[in-house]
């Protein structure tokens, strides 16, 4: 049997698989994060370590399974973060992760000293502060006696993998999140660290997804309650993984979507996407040779979240369901009601750290109902754009696969349906697809399946929405009005904490 864990942003889920894959039981064991005026996004890597060894703990008490029959654990984890750590390997601060934008200035210096077309076409994504590199030397330009301390840099399942194997070595689909990825090359960009003025010797070793790294330390294997032969595969970040998990493997497969805290497009490619406009970008996938290109909102499942908890009672699961089933009978762009889903910034398709959320057009009539439909059309309204710059640049999207937490909502995957004129279905790892993709990464790894392939049978579609026509025909102009209300606010945005 396999154990996964899947380091998210509010908890780690530890997962339970046969040797080919398929999940048995999970638990989920949540930590804080903390969020902050000026764009701070941090958490302690040592909740991360204590959640996965609560985690697998809990997992083995619970199944009742013999942890000698654990054979192999793996990890997917939050990307584009930074962990900074000493010479013995601990935390010297707080990880900024993927959510944090303060270090604007530093990629304005890296856009000035690479040239941004230039940078895109080397990296796969666009110089900004949501990367990894550009936080690093935030922390060098802001924090001096930090830096001084930092001996060696890694993402969110490295910090974890070095606990439990006393290895740090990253894989490529993480290392190609970090903005320091030549992705042509397949290695650390030498070019981007002079620019950086950053020393190569503080990145750590990329190895292939599948790689064994190793087994258990003496105090790794007595923490999680495994025993110390078990072994340990790289793993790989969670939009690839997640890709896996959902079936994803190749470009036969189509595109997803998934609705989690941030939300995201994207499907398996064979070569890089680069999009005229710099909208979207391209990970590195865990499946050898191949690319994924992906466009990334900031706060897709998070602005609905928001929504419960400022309009519910008792934001609770049930109480948002309530108001999601209250939304469906409401109208909100139709009255001309907009919400713009930038809580955190924005990524895909604006690449706007200033961009906030808003409600526009709001009357005297609008009521819960109607904000927080206007919150689920805002999101779908967001991934069109994104959906949009891929056909702009040759790909074809004529179907999405929905996973993630928001995919539980048939009244938000009928609207996306609607919004984006395509079928919409459910797939039957709503909330799984990171723990499955990483599980089958495992498997390829301990030489348990033949290849990634074997997702595909991990899951079934249990759901289609199919688009009304006259609805996605509305939807057309009413995207038209949502795009209008950012472009004509963005100036406002850049400037309005300086007022």
């Amino acid at each position: 049997m396999i154990i996964a864990h899947d380091l998210g942003t509010t908890g780690d889920k530890a997962s339970l698989h046969e040797d080919n894959g398929r999940l048995l039981a999970a638990v989920t064991v949540g930590y804080p994060a903390h969020f902050a005026d000026g764009g701070v996004a941090e958490q302690d890597p040592t909740d991360w370590w204590n959640a996965v060894v609560e985690a697998t703990r809990t997992l083995i008490a619970r199944t009742e399974v013999d942890p000698a029959s654990v054979t192999g654990l793996v990890v997917s984890g939050q990307m584009m973060g930074a962990v900074l750590l000493d010479a013995s390997y601990e935390p010297v601060r707080p990880a900024i992760i993927w959510a944090d934008t303060r270090s604007t200035r530093q990629a304005d210096q890296l856009v000035d000293a690479l040239g941004e077309r230039e940078a895109y076409r080397m990296l796969g994504h666009r110089v900004n502060p949501t990367y990894s590199i550009e936080k690093v030397m935030w922390v060098r330009d802001n924090e001096p006696e930090n830096w001084a301390r930092v001996s060696h840099f890694c993402l969110a399942k490295d910090f974890v993998g070095h606990r439990l194997t006393a290895r740090l070595v990253t894989d490529r689909s993480d290392a190609s999140g970090t903005n320091a990825f030549d992705q042509r090359r397949g290695t650390w960009a030498a070019d981007v660290l002079a620019a950086a003025g950053l020393d190569a010797k503080i990145f750590p070793e990329i190895v292939d997804s599948a790689t064994v790294i190793g087994t258990l330390t003496a105090e790794a294997a007595s923490a999680i309650g495994l025993p110390r032969e078990t072994r340990l595969v790289m793993g790989g970040g969670d939009g690839p993984v997640a890709a896996v998990g959902a079936g994803i493997v190749a470009p036969e497969d189509g595109a997803y979507v998934c609705l989690g805290t941030s939300s995201w497009i994207s499907f398996a490619s064979e070569e890089p996407i680069y999009d005229p406009a710099l909208r979207t970008f391209t990970f590195d996938n865990v499946v050898p040779g191949s690319f994924v290109p992906t466009a990334t909102m900031q706060a897709g499942g998070a602005s609905l979240q928001w929504a419960n908890e400022l309009l519910s009672p008792d934001p609770s699961n049930a109480t948002l369901g309530a108001l999601v089933a209250d939304a469906d009978t409401a109208d909100a762009a139709t009255g001309g009601l907009f919400f713009l889903p930038y809580l955190l910034g924005e990524r895909s398709p604006h690449w706007d750290p200033h961009a906030a959320g808003a409600f526009v057009g709001i009357e005297r009539h609008h009521g819960r109902a109607h904000m927080t439909r206007a919150v689920l059309e805002g999101v779908a309204f967001n991934l069109l754009t994104c959906i949009q710059a891929f056909r702009d640049a040759g790909a074809s999207i004529d179907r999405v696969d929905a996973i993630g937490g928001g995919a539980a909502s048939a009244v938000w995957l009928q609207i996306m349906a609607d919004v984006w004129g395509v079928p919409v279905r459910r797939r039957s790892v709503v909330e799984e697809a990171n723990s499955l993709g990483a599980a089958v990464t495992g498997a390829v790894g301990l030489g348990f399946v033949d290849g990634f392939s074997a997702a595909r049978d991990l899951s079934t579609v249990t759901a289609e929405f199919t688009p009304d026509a006259s609805r996605h025909a509305a939807y057309g102009k009413r995207h038209v009005a949502f795009s209008d209300a950012y472009d004509r606010l963005r100036p406002w945005f850049a400037t309005r904490t300086a007022r």
